[in-house]
């Protein structure tokens, strides 16, 4: 799961541990992430959500890099006018890609 998510944001492994590894940005600024073993699957909705856009590319094309890195299309109950799609990482754990990407965003 941490290279999945270090490949979704762009950011690189910085420590491993047995029962967890550390994320962070490219540069080693803050925030990181930890991913962290636990004994069970995913059974009941996320605890945390991530919402991602493209950057530098067009949503369309995230989305076929996020569906090539493991992610795929889940439906959590969104209707079909929803501006956002709803993926799975290779774990079940839902997040979504927006429709406006980082540029569309700043430019406004």
């Amino acid at each position: 799961m941490a290279e999945f998510w270090a490949a979704v944001l762009g950011w690189r492994i910085t420590e491993e541990e047995e029962d967890g590894i550390s994320l962070a940005p490219a540069d080693a600024a803050w925030p990181t992430i930890d991913v962290l073993k636990v004994p069970e699957g995913k059974t009941v909705k996320n605890r945390l959500h991530f919402d991602v856009r493209a950057d530098g590319s067009s949503t369309e094309e995230e989305l076929e890099r996020l569906l090539g890195l493991g992610a795929r299309k889940v439906d959590v109950g969104q209707g079909s006018d929803v501006s956002w799609t709803v993926l799975a990482d290779p774990e079940g754990n839902e997040f979504c890609l927006l429709s406006r990407t980082v540029q569309e965003v700043l430019d406004h």
